[in-house]
């Protein structure tokens, strides 16, 4: 199977100028995976930050005195932090070295995760959320290219396959992990949860990355104005993403102002990457038939897998009445699974045709999406457990091989590039992906609302005949007053209209979910087989 391989040039990380001498040829096997386990594990700690504060997230207001409205801001800053650092890292850590590069953000990572806890107020909270964000998403670039530079394409399977734990499992257990600290513990452990696996990494990467010297005279020559355009360009995308919702869109004058800026400082950035020398990104990677297509499968998986775990919490705590723990113990078994079989993926993809796994996994987890449309006021913990399951095979099977697939075949010189658009993709289809379902999920609320109150009307005797039971049953239960206790009905039946909506738009929301995973799979279905890619890269 082809895999990626890179070397020095200006555009993108290479070993001959990052990890100098840190060659496959030149390291010892056990520094080599001391270093992708070190890095991925870091990759694994900045992912598992965005789900495990957001199954905290109402504890965390109240603590520190934050609005519902304003509370969201403590994790959009990580978000908008998370994605502008990682299309930037591969040069920066051409510029500062990847030992020094990685090793300071890991360290500043686990310095401002210990600072969360000790926020004041909301202020402080988002502008420490915001530099661990910084910190966080330096790590996830960097374990991928760390992976695709050091380990020979025989190994890169392996390490593509811990890298999927990132990737996927991070997003799907960290509810479970963040339910059980808040409930437990408190808010205040989500936060300190980093220092032991966070202690170890460093000190994998410590002992595993050779010095090399910095190369400052970088700084001069990079591609300011792409970086100024894209850093401007997906930090207002990403808040627009994140606030639309909540601010009625393009009913407020802030959403567009952000959205005219967005849309001026990406086109400008485009621009600039396909003009430029000497660009941040090269961006012609996109039209390559194996990325270009791993690119958009990836997006929808960013769509499916982080719009999933936003969906099934919120239907847990509207309809269940589940508390953060007991949301994260129905999420476990979308984490649990992988975790038994994602290190499997690399001898599968031996067996079996890459291709094959990628559409099996997608087709799978798209299943699970639809065997979630008839969902019912009993629809809880066990009903979920099936979908959940099948959920996780499903995104085990996906990850590992899509990353193969798509990376394989590209130049050296452009590894930084693929590397830095494979994983900003992602994280940008995830937020795509829990704006749009917020929004959808909100209009179909409102339209099956206005079609269930259509049909109740009091001509009809059934629904007078639905009153007067309730009324008598409210003044069986303490209520004197018959006008109040028939109010007391009406409200009743309004709100059991309200529960029966949001369930059927819940419904609808899965099976959008799965729609998106079927157009995925149609696209991997153009992927081709590695060995029959051509062009410059390793084959």
């Amino acid at each position: 199977m082809a895999t990626l391989q890179i070397a020095a040039n200006s555009n993108a990380l290479a070993p001959a100028a990052v990890a100098a001498p840190a060659t496959p040829a030149a390291m010892s096997p056990l520094r080599m995976w001391a270093a992708v386990v070190g890095s991925t594990l870091g990759a694994f700690m900045a992912v598992l930050n965005i789900q495990i504060v957001n199954a905290s997230l109402a504890d965390i207001q109240g603590a520190i005195g934050a609005g519902t409205d304003d509370g969201g801001w403590i994790s959009t800053s990580y978000l908008i932090a998370e994605i502008v650092v990682i299309p930037l890292s591969a040069w920066l850590a051409r510029v500062f070295s990847l030992r020094n590069y990685l090793l300071t953000n890991a360290i500043l990572f686990l310095i401002f995760s210990v600072a969360c806890a000790f926020a004041a107020n909301l202020q402080q909270m988002i502008i420490l959320r915001a530099i661990q964000g910084f910190s966080g998403g330096v790590l996830i670039p960097m374990a991928f290219t760390i992976i695709i530079t050091l380990l020979p394409k025989a190994k890169q399977p392996i390490g593509l396959a811990l890298f999927a734990l990132s990737a996927t499992f991070a997003p799907a257990i960290g509810p479970t992990i963040g339910g059980y600290l808040t409930e437990n513990w408190g808010w205040e452990h989500i936060f300190y949860v980093n220092l032991v696996p966070g202690a170890l990494m460093v000190g994998l990467l410590w002992v595993s990355l050779d010095r090399a010297p910095m190369n400052l005279k970088l700084l001069a020559k990079g591609d300011w104005p792409g970086i100024i355009t894209m850093a401007i360009g997906l930090a207002a995308l990403q808040t627009v993403l994140e606030e639309g919702n909540k601010e009625d869109w393009f009913g407020s004058d802030f959403i567009v102002r952000l959205s005219v800026i967005a849309a001026v400082s990406l086109t400008l950035f485009l621009i600039i990457e396909l003009k430029t020398a000497n660009p941040l990104l090269n961006l012609r990677l996109l039209v390559r038939r194996n990325f270009g297509f791993g690119i958009v499968a990836n997006f929808l998986l960013g769509i499916a897998l982080y719009g999933s775990v936003f969906v099934l919490p919120i239907y847990l705590t509207r309809i269940q009445g589940y508390n953060s723990e007991q949301i994260g113990m129905v999420l476990a078994w979308t984490g649990i699974p992988q975790l038994l079989l994602i290190p499997l993926v690399p001898r599968l993809m031996k067996l079996f045709d890459i291709r094959l796994l990628i559409v099996v996994g997608f087709a799978l987890f798209a299943a699970s999406n639809f065997m979630n449309v008839h969902m019912t006021g009993d629809y809880a913990s066990d009903q979920l457990f099936w979908p959940n399951i099948v959920r996780a095979i499903g995104q085990a099977l996906v990850f590992t091989p899509l990353s193969a697939i798509a990376t394989a075949g590209i130049e050296q010189e452009n590894a930084g590039s693929a590397s830095a658009l494979f994983n900003m993709m992602r994280n940008l289809g995830g937020a795509v992906g829990i704006a749009s379902l917020q929004t959808f999920l909100s209009k179909r609320e409102q339209f099956h609302s206005n079609i269930l109150t259509n049909s109740v009307s009091v001509f009809e005797e059934a629904t007078r005949d639905r009153i007067a039971r309730l009324t008598g049953y409210f003044m069986s239960h303490g209520v004197s007053d018959q006008a109040l206790a028939g109010h007391k009905a009406v409200v009743a039946i309004a709100l059991k209209i309200r529960k029966q909506a949001n369930i059927m738009a819940f419904s609808d929301t899965f099976f959008l979910l799965g729609v998106a995973l079927v157009v995925a799979l149609l696209a991997s279905l153009l992927l081709r087989k590695p060995g029959q890619l051509s062009g410059g890269g390793a084959h």
